[in-house]
């Protein structure tokens, strides 16, 4: 499995960032099971309603591709003015994980 992250928007909208992205294959054992257990989350948890940009138009939209093995995709798309705690958990934890490499 593989998952990437892609940022866009905020106050400097035009900047881009670089992707994060991690292999499953490259993660020991239990760094590798706790992103399996995120990534589950996030795929059984519905998106929240999005919030009319008005109220935060420098907001941040965050995609998180996630490509399986066996070559099935999921794209997951939440912005910072609605996100679920499960996505904000796998968030945290690839921003994390680009820190510590």
């Amino acid at each position: 499995m593989k998952v990437t992250l892609r940022k866009q928007g905020g106050l400097a909208g035009g900047i881009q960032w670089p992707p994060t992205i991690v292999e499953l294959s490259k993660l020991s054992g239990s760094v590798a099971s706790e992103l399996t257990q995120l990534v589950a989350a996030v795929k059984a948890t519905p998106a929240p309603e999005n919030k009319s940009p008005g109220r935060a138009r420098d907001s941040m939209t965050f995609t998180i591709s996630i490509d399986e093995d066996g070559g099935d995709s999921t794209i997951v798309e939440q912005s910072d003015t609605a996100m679920s705690p499960s996505f904000v958990a796998l968030l945290e934890w690839l921003e994390n994980s680009q820190q510590n490499t």
